[in-house]
């Protein structure tokens, strides 16, 4: 039992980070078609056409890559933090 608790938890974690990277690609991917134009034009850098529709995906596909990483990393450590709770849970019930 033990040994699919363990394994559940890894498998919610690359869950989670495939997912968000996946989310971040697909939205850097529409953010980056010809007809919505990229944002990085918007912000008035001087940038247009192709140029731009590349690096607004890299740079969205970058913080999704970031942010898969925290999320990630937040599973992670509030697993260990619940599991550090849990296992000091009987030595604060017993009575010496």
């Amino acid at each position: 039992m033990k040994f699919f608790i363990i394994n559940s938890f890894r498998l919610m974690v690359y869950v989670a980070y495939i997912a968000t990277i996946v989310i971040g690609l697909a939205l850097a991917y529409y953010n980056a078609v010809p007809q919505q134009g990229a944002w990085i034009t918007e912000m008035q850098i001087g940038i247009s056409g192709g140029l731009a529709q590349v690096l607004s995906f890299v740079i969205i596909a970058g913080g999704a890559w970031v942010a898969a990483s925290v999320v990630a990393g937040l599973i992670v450590t509030i697993l260990d933090i619940r599991d550090d709770i849990n296992d000091r849970l009987p030595d604060a019930r017993r009575d010496d």
